[in-house]
């Protein structure tokens, strides 16, 4: 795994490579931005969609930042960076669309990334990338209205043999 001196340069260029990605697309430049990712790499959305390869990423980015999303910026930071191996580094950071006409985030914008980054010979690149809304959710206890709901359910479910309790899967 990456330690010391070694260690540090890595992560240094890794942190720089989550900064390149906001600069370019706040830029909107779509084929700066793809330039950061490898030749097949994943891009997940924050509603779930799902690019696969650089090229469909560029051209989706490329109408975005043409359309609805022009003249956006990406504000984000790293949370986190774990080095998996010496090539490989797992990426958690925070971000969120800012538009032109908003001078501070809201809130409810707030997405957290999980970024794959892997070494290649010409540096860091982006392999997948996986973008989810903040969306905090609070659990109620055991002994909560909700939770004795639930299980009242899974009991009537049972006894009425559907959903999994009749062996069906999803």
């Amino acid at each position: 795994m990456t330690h010391g001196e070694a260690g540090q340069a890595a992560e240094a260029e890794v942190r720089s490579l989550f900064d390149r990605m906001c600069e370019a697309w706040t830029s909107g430049d779509a084929n700066a931005y793809g330039e950061l990712f490898t030749e097949d790499s994943d891009y997940v959305s924050f509603d779930g969609t799902r690019v696969t390869g650089r090229a469909p990423m560029v051209e989706s980015h490329d109408r975005l930042f043409r359309g609805v999303l022009a003249g956006t910026a990406l504000v984000g930071k790293v949370e986190s960076v774990r080095f998996l191996s010496d090539d490989v580094a797992l990426v958690h950071g925070t971000g969120s669309v800012l538009v032109a006409w908003r001078s501070t985030l809201p809130k409810r914008r707030l997405t957290r990334n999980t970024i794959v980054c892997v070494r290649t010979p010409v540096g860091w690149r982006i392999a997948a990338i996986h973008n989810g809304r903040v969306r905090p959710l609070t659990i109620p206890s055991p002994d909560s209205v909700p939770a004795r709901m639930a299980r009242g359910l899974v009991r009537l479910a049972r006894a009425l043999g559907l959903g999994r309790a009749a062996g069906v899967r999803a």
